[in-house]
């Protein structure tokens, strides 16, 4: 298995710094910029499964809910060529006077008859009463942080970006690139940027630990 040897040394001089140089979970976890938690679960894959456990693990389920079966698939396709009018309501319908058990929903019957070029994808296309501008009605009343990432040297390496933006004015107060976006390189761009800026009357940023 092939695994980014960067996160994982990083990974494995964290876990490392607790299980052999003694240092406490929290002191080592502030200092590699995740949480307690985090690093307890990087200890607890490294005591199971070795440095394999420290790489990324994938979320991606091994079965998937809305997913519908081969067979099921097949009588879609077969009623739908034969009745070209049938969408995937009256399709549904169809399914379900056959006994067909679990029933597909019609989002599933869509993608179907969408996958086998049955019927052409539609572009949905939102009304502008569903838009909702809202802004701040003065600078300096909102700043909006985010984190990016996706930025890379010429040498592979890749960087973050700690951004602010006000929020009426849309001026970039904050764009700062850093190795690794940790509590404390957050929080040294904030103060640089109301050094220079002032402060704001609010902050709006996402979940993120940071």
């Amino acid at each position: 298995m092939l695994v980014e040897l960067s996160i994982v040394e990083q990974r494995y001089q964290a876990v490392m710094e607790v299980l052999q140089d003694g240092f406490k979970v929290t002191e080592v976890a502030e200092r590699y910029g995740v949480s307690r938690q985090i690093l307890h679960r990087w200890i607890r894959r490294y005591e199971q499964s070795g440095l394999n456990g420290l790489a990324d693990r994938s979320h991606r389920p091994k079965t998937c809910a809305h997913q519908i079966s081969a067979e099921v698939e097949a009588a879609i396709c077969e009623l739908r060529r034969l009745h070209r009018d049938w969408g995937p309501k009256t399709l549904l319908d169809k399914l379900e006077k056959r006994g067909v058990a679990p029933l597909p929903s019609r989002s599933s019957i869509y993608r179907a008859l969408v996958r086998n070029n049955l019927i052409e994808p539609k572009r949905r296309r939102r009304r502008k009463l569903d838009y909702k501008r809202w802004e701040r009605k003065k600078p300096m009343e909102l700043w909006q942080m985010d984190i990016m990432g996706q930025v890379f040297l010429q040498d592979g390496t890749e960087l973050k970006v700690i951004t602010g933006v006000d929020d009426h004015s849309r001026f970039c107060v904050i764009a700062r690139l850093v190795e690794r976006a940790t509590g404390r390189a957050v929080c040294d761009a904030f103060v640089a940027a109301m050094g220079t800026y002032g402060v704001p009357d609010e902050v709006l940023t996402d979940n993120g630990k940071q």
